[in-house]
């Protein structure tokens, strides 16, 4: 089983939250009452709808995680899964996120997840950045 799979595993548990189609069409989401939280895309990478504020607030730790890419403008947090750590961490945005979602209506109409939008430089690549 996949880190993927196992995490997407963890979260079908989750009583609020449900399975469904993301609106990227690629992978599986899954869903709060009112909206679409995580897409688990082919492969390792899972686009995670944090919100605008919740990325502002919480910029400099996601930013210093080696598991995290975040793209400018863009309401949703790539996760890529590498190791179990990295399943914790998604495990505690997505619980942040269901959170921020639960403040408040966000903007009107569909956010684009970060799907073909990021690309993960893998941790042991000449290209990574150094101390992250």
């Amino acid at each position: 089983m996949t880190l993927a799979e196992r995490a997407l595993e963890r979260l079908e548990a989750w009583s609020d939250l449900s399975t469904g189609l993301p609106s990227c069409g690629a992978g599986l989401a899954l869903r709060s009452g009112h909206s679409e939280i995580v897409h688990f895309h082919p492969g390792r990478d899972v686009d995670l709808h944090l919100t605008e504020p919740a990325i502002r607030r919480f910029h400099d730790d996601l930013q210093g995680s080696t598991a995290v890419r975040l793209l400018p403008g863009s309401r949703w947090v790539t996760v890529h899964l590498d190791c179990e750590t990295d399943v914790d961490l998604l495990m505690s945005l997505v619980s942040m996120a269901l959170k921020a979602h639960q403040a408040g209506p966000g903007p009107v109409g569909p956010a684009a997840c970060n799907f073909h939008r990021v690309t993960v430089v893998p941790r042991n690549s000449p290209f990574a950045p150094i101390g992250r």
